[in-house]
């Protein structure tokens, strides 16, 4: 555990070790426009591919296998070079998992909150 204080001026230390800024993830119950369908993981997205700011929702049908806490909290995500290691030593919400081709997430929780982890197969 880092016991040193951030101060106000100072980025997310995260950012510091190489992680980059990839998205937040708001749920919501509410239908929005152009909405994408994650068949498997049972929810829909919408937002992340025309919001300047990486502002993803996320509308989830009941059944949907995704943890209660991601459907409840809203998430932000990082893209990270190595996911093993990134996760290491974290809380895992679930296992890693792969939403589509060439992308490998993990969710860890952190200070109650979920933190998703997202590599690419570049």
């Amino acid at each position: 555990m880092n016991n040193k204080k951030r101060k106000d001026h100072e980025p997310p230390p995260a950012t510091l070790k190489g992680m980059k800024f990839h998205h937040i993830g708001i749920p919501t119950k509410v239908k929005r426009p152009n909405e994408k369908y994650i068949e498997h993981l049972k929810f829909y997205v919408s937002g992340f591919d025309s919001s300047v700011y990486g502002i993803e929702w996320m509308r989830f049908e009941d059944d949907s296998p995704v943890a209660e806490i991601i459907k409840e909290v809203p998430h932000i995500a990082f893209e990270v070079d190595n996911l093993e290691e990134a996760i290491k030593g974290k809380e895992l919400i679930d296992e890693i998992s792969s939403p589509s081709k060439g992308v490998r997430v993990a969710m860890i929780i952190e200070n109650g909150a979920p933190i998703e982890f997202i590599e690419f197969d570049r």
